[in-house]
């Protein structure tokens, strides 16, 4: 699996394809909520929302391709709040706050079966453990990772091999240390220092390769441009042990990837159903559907201003002969109409 090319957790998508809303390896579906309307993109329209542990997926009953994909990693908050439903009126909803690529969206959801608070509890306690789990999935530089020394292991991790006399190439002199090769990440502490440290989830390496440098054959780790673009050296006597190291990494690493641990458990009650049943079949409408590289349309419904200070400048619009507030960047007249 190329972890590089994994976004679900991080970012917001709209109308995405049924493979783009199919399960990665290592997610998994916690809840799934039927009757939950989109209040703000499609107020009146009954939907499923589904709870992985790594987004939230809602899609329309009727038209299956009306859907969201939200990425844990880019909610900045939740509450519950008073909305307006078509279908239910004015109710309490769920409203989720994000952040994608500098754009902030705002989603609403409205239980349509009252009494049930599940949408709330679900939703708000997986996103908890999604971000109190984050070692499992991000590069940690001089983190809190040794107590008594020992290694502070993760709820669902296991120690597979300890390795001394681990130099770390960072510096001209070197410093030596402690490998912790483990079933989610690697781990090195300098001896004399055990807070000069790194923790390496296998979600974030990119290479594990043996390479001449200046101080001898070295073990070198790169991280993906995600985590920072990292090239970490560490070197290890004798080379057969450097090997045999780099060998039992690069295992471990390819046993991760056929089913990645993201470390975020949550267990419902009832348990779900496979998203192979939850999913409605697509059917294909008589229509031609224009494909267009500006996608600022999609999603305007969405956009949540929560940096609005005041109202931008008037100008002259000769399209409508009026004055009217100057457009965000991006943003057309006539686009806003097709919006409506």
């Amino acid at each position: 699996m190329d972890f590089q090319g994994l976004w679900e957790d991080r970012d917001v998508r709209f109308d995405i394809s049924p493979q783009q809303m199919s399960l990665k390896p290592g997610e998994k579906m916690i809840d799934k909520l039927d009757s939950i309307e989109d209040t703000k993109g499609n107020n009146g329209d009954r939907g499923r929302l589904l709870v992985t542990n790594l987004r939230l997926i809602w899609h329309s009953a009727s038209f299956p391709r009306v859907n969201l994909s939200i990425g844990y990693n880019c909610i900045i908050n939740i509450s519950t709040k008073t909305a307006q439903s078509k279908l239910r009126g004015t109710t309490e909803a769920l409203y989720v706050l994000t952040k994608c690529n500098n754009t902030r969206f705002e989603f609403i959801f409205t239980n349509l079966m009252p009494g049930t608070p599940q949408l709330f509890t679900s939703v708000i306690a997986v996103h908890r453990a999604y971000e109190t789990s984050k070692m499992y999935r991000e590069l940690k530089l001089r983190g809190a990772l040794i107590t008594n020394k020992q290694l502070r292991l993760l709820p669902l991790e296991q120690v597979y091999d300890k390795v001394n006399g681990v130099w770390n190439l960072s510096s001209d002199q070197g410093n030596l240390g402690t490998f912790y090769i483990t079933n989610v990440r690697l781990v090195w502490h300098a001896n004399l220092n055990e807070s000069f440290n790194v923790s390496i989830p296998y979600l974030q390496m990119k290479s594990v390769k043996v390479r001449d440098s200046k101080f001898g054959l070295a073990l070198v780790v790169e991280s993906s441009q995600q985590s920072g673009g990292y090239v970490l050296g560490f070197r290890i006597d004798p080379t057969e042990k450097l090997q045999e190291t780099a060998k039992e990494i690069q295992s471990l690493h390819k046993v991760y990837s056929a089913c990645p641990i993201y470390g975020i458990e949550f267990e419902v009650e009832d348990k779900p159903e496979p998203l192979e049943d939850l999913t409605v079949e697509n059917v294909q409408d008589d229509v031609e559907i224009e494909q267009t590289e500006e996608q600022s349309d999609a999603f305007a419904a969405y956009f949540a201003d929560g940096d609005h200070q005041k109202d931008r400048d008037p100008v002259y619009s000769e399209e409508l002969g009026l004055a009217v507030e100057k457009l965000k960047e991006g943003f057309t007249l006539s686009g806003l109409w097709e919006v409506l």
